[in-house]
């Protein structure tokens, strides 16, 4: 049955490329209220297609925003692994649209990478869940039970999944989620992340005069709410690179030594990473390596900036207020509401007296760690290493994924990550890109991994 499950796969590869382009051409941007209609018609394209591959009790079910679909099979027996196969609709807006090469909601494949919004982030990784399945269905007997749960608000914190999971958790049951939305370190490093790193994201407001003024009158006598948050800003990492919240690091745990050796065998370089992201040196603290720092250190980052006259040519003046959008990533223990208290205190030790503050706590996420002798990692690790001729590597990610954390808060259920997007694919960024070579593999490892699960 496996090996005419693979024939199956290489025989429709066009197959699952037109449905893929078919799936990326919906504009299905979760944070623009001018989408919802494209947002339905995404999550109503995903029922069709789990309809269509043989799943049964397929809805689209409604949450405080947008829906999340879900779908099942559970004719493989009580005995057999229940696998829930997590996935999102959703993608990031495309701005800035000039930068695109080709148009960003037109799947472009150029060489060997197709280019479009969510090809990696994570549409492709959605088909290639439905098209491993498919073809273990259409070849012979599923030896696993499927459930599907696939939402629409990943991209902007999966603010309405949390009550949906602690109200449906009777449905969702399973023995563990498949969860593809992490990514692999090199299409010849094939990955399982073991850790993901937590969220919690602030507005940062100050306010100064009760409007603009001319700086030239009050400049030297009123202080500037930009340079005063500037100020708070800077004083929020040491020159080391620590954050300075206070208490930040009190639950912050440390490394083993099995751990960093652990850390010490991933093929990330500091040379690579300045090679990714195109600085001259990297940044952080000096105690800890590279991948240290990006997998099991916490982070306090500025995400963007705003304040006075930012048009063409000048106009001098003292700007009323200032904003900041800053984001901390968390490792396990830390917790977002841990880290509201420790940023409000920062505030109100350094704040100066002449201007005001208010900091807004938008969303965020806790950490999460899977153990690597979870069921579900060593049958896709065994099905990597079929596939790749090499054992895979066991990162921790930096990023967030809010349905980890949720899953195991409310059901108990741990997560295995991995996927086929590639760290220079440009996920949320312009010319987005899915690399076709390895996606196709990961449809034959996918595979793999069903079969590898058989009672």
């Amino acid at each position: 049955m496996l090996e005419q499950a693979l024939q199956y796969a290489h025989q429709n590869r066009e197959h699952f490329l037109n449905e893929l382009e078919n799936f990326l051409a919906i504009p299905s941007i979760s944070t623009d209220p001018e989408h919802g209609t494209d947002m339905q018609k995404a999550a109503e394209w995903a029922a069709t297609q789990l309809r269509s591959i043989g799943m049964n009790n397929v809805q689209i079910m409604p949450t405080g925003g947008h829906p999340v679909v879900y779908g099942e099979w559970l004719q493989a027996g009580t005995r057999a692994t229940t696998v829930m196969i997590y996935g999102h609709y959703d993608v990031q807006p495309p701005d800035p649209l000039e930068l695109w090469t080709t148009p960003p909601f037109e799947a472009a494949v150029r060489g060997d990478n197709l280019y479009a919004r969510g090809s990696a982030d994570m549409k492709g990784q959605v088909i290639a869940s439905l098209k491993a399945v498919e073809a273990v269905m259409r070849t012979g007997d599923m030896p696993i039970n499927l459930k599907w749960l696939i939402e629409g608000e990943e991209e902007i914190g999966s603010e309405h999944l949390d009550d949906f999971i602690k109200n449906h958790g009777e449905l969702l049951t399973c023995d563990f989620c498949l969860n593809m939305d992490a990514g692999i370190l090199g299409e010849d490093k094939p990955s399982i992340t073991t850790g993901l790193r937590g969220l919690a994201y602030f507005e940062l407001r100050v306010y100064g005069p009760s409007k603009d003024l001319h700086s030239g009158l009050y400049g030297g006598t009123v202080h500037n709410p930009a340079q005063a948050l500037a100020e708070l800003i800077a004083g929020m990492h040491d020159k080391n690179g620590r954050v300075t919240l206070p208490g930040f690091y009190d639950k912050v745990r440390k490394l083993s030594k099995k751990e960093r050796r652990d850390f010490a065998r991933l093929p990330i370089t500091g040379k690579e990473i300045k090679q990714q992201s195109g600085v001259p040196a990297l940044w952080g603290e000096p105690n800890f390596t590279p991948a240290e720092r990006l997998g099991a250190r916490p982070t306090l980052e500025v995400n963007g900036l705003l304040s006075g006259f930012t048009g063409v040519g000048s106009k001098t003046v003292l700007p009323a207020w200032a904003m900041a959008k800053i984001s901390c990533r968390l490792v396990p223990d830390q917790t977002p509401e841990e880290t509201i208290k420790q940023l409000k205190k920062y505030l109100k030790e350094h704040a100066p007296r002449d201007i005001k503050w208010e900091l807004d706590y938008l969303h965020g996420a806790g950490a999460a760690l899977t153990a690597t002798d979870n069921v579900g990692v060593k049958a896709l690790s065994k099905a990597l290493e079929t596939i790749w001729g090499k054992k895979p590597y066991f990162p921790r990610e930096g990023g967030s994924i809010g349905v980890v954390v949720q899953l195991q808060k409310h059901l108990g259920v741990e997560s295995v990550l991995s996927g086929f997007g590639l760290p220079d694919c440009d996920a949320h960024s312009p010319n987005e890109k899915l690399h076709l070579p390895t996606w196709y593999k990961g449809i034959d490892a996918l595979i793999h991994f069903i079969y590898n699960l058989k009672a």
